[in-house]
């Protein structure tokens, strides 16, 4: 099928492959000791119901990070907990989890609409939703004591999208941001055009890093960066991996002052390996002038839209990949919003 030819029929049916053609998957029972609690979220730009996950052995008072996981088209929290198995890693490291979870009854197929422009700025439609439910975790001091200098957002595919849009529109609230196999920052601005762009990529990551730059009015600062892209992605295209670091990379160098000057085409480090039995990748990272990582950008060879090094009870994910959920969570760690 030509190129063309993939586009028009997607175009014609974005509704059911908008961002990731998923296969449903059966929920299961978590598999990990801690709470995995539904809630519901009312705002004034909207509702929708989220999980929060607490780690066994967790005490009320004790102050820890948090992690907003955002899935992919299909999927509910609990299948993207299951496939990521960052339930079972916030036990060990001791961790809260939020999964907001986008339902039918706003997108046919359960994707973020990443694509309209209400959703992807301050104060608007779901980017708001998302920001009212990860404020609510913080305020509800009853039951967690959450450090607002290690709250952080992470997604795939079309929760990825979000996760780009959220590091623009809150970075007052975000430390960093975790994007795999996603888009730059509004990559696109019509559900018609959306599906093109996984194909061929967005507008100019310097245009876009500029627009997300606005986006950040008076809040604006450094959002350090990590992505995941496999190589082999039929549904979001490499060019997006490419676009999203360097989208980034334009908007911080923005943000910092005059601290930050790295080029894409010269990052600060290149590290190459192989999984035991599975693909081999290699690692980037882009400094600002004092050392400190920014940009953290993962290539996996042979991969396709999946979670990589993800767990087989999970939908759309790839146990032959590095560890997205280890890496994302050890970049995190490593950037907190004051340091």
């Amino acid at each position: 099928m030509s190129k063309l030819l993939r586009c028009l029929t997607a175009l014609t049916m974005f509704m059911v492959i908008l961002l990731a053609v998923m296969v449903p998957f059966n929920q299961r029972a978590h598999a990990s000791s801690g709470t995995f609690t539904r809630y519901s979220y009312n705002g004034s730009t909207g509702s929708r119901p989220y999980y929060v996950y607490t780690p066994a052995n967790y005490q009320v008072g004790t102050t820890v990070p948090m992690i907003v996981m955002l899935h992919g088209c299909t999927q509910t929290p609990t299948d993207f907990a299951n496939g990521t198995r960052m339930n079972a890693l916030a036990d060990q490291k001791q961790f809260i989890v939020v999964y907001p979870q986008q339902t039918s009854s706003y997108n046919l197929t359960a994707c973020w609409n990443w694509f309209d422009p209400s959703n992807q700025v301050r104060g608007s439609g779901e980017a708001a939703i998302i920001a009212g439910i990860t404020q609510t975790v913080k305020q509800t001091t009853s039951q967690w004591t959450i450090d607002s200098n290690r709250v952080y957002v992470a997604g795939i595919s079309a929760g990825a999208a979000m996760s780009s849009i959220m590091g623009a529109a809150y970075p007052d609230i975000f430390a960093a941001i975790g994007v795999h196999s996603g888009l730059e920052y509004q990559a696109s601005t019509s559900a018609f055009t959306a599906a093109a762009v996984q194909v061929y990529g967005g507008p100019s990551p310097t245009q876009q890093g500029q627009a997300a730059y606005n986006a950040m009015g008076g809040a604006a600062r450094v959002v350090p960066t990590i992505d995941f892209q496999g190589q082999s992605d039929f549904t979001v295209y490499p060019i997006n991996g490419n676009q999203v670091i360097q989208q980034w990379m334009q908007t911080d160098r923005l943000a910092s002052n005059g601290s930050y000057n790295a080029s894409f085409s010269s990052p600060s480090t290149t590290n190459n390996g192989t999984v035991s039995g599975g693909y081999s990748y290699t690692t980037q990272t882009w400094n600002d002038n004092s050392g400190k990582e920014i940009e953290e950008y993962w290539k996996v060879y042979g991969m396709g839209h999946a979670w990589s090094g993800g767990s087989s009870s999970g939908s759309y994910t790839d146990p032959y990949g590095p560890g997205a959920t280890n890496a994302m969570y050890t970049f995190f760690m490593n950037h907190a919003m004051n340091s």
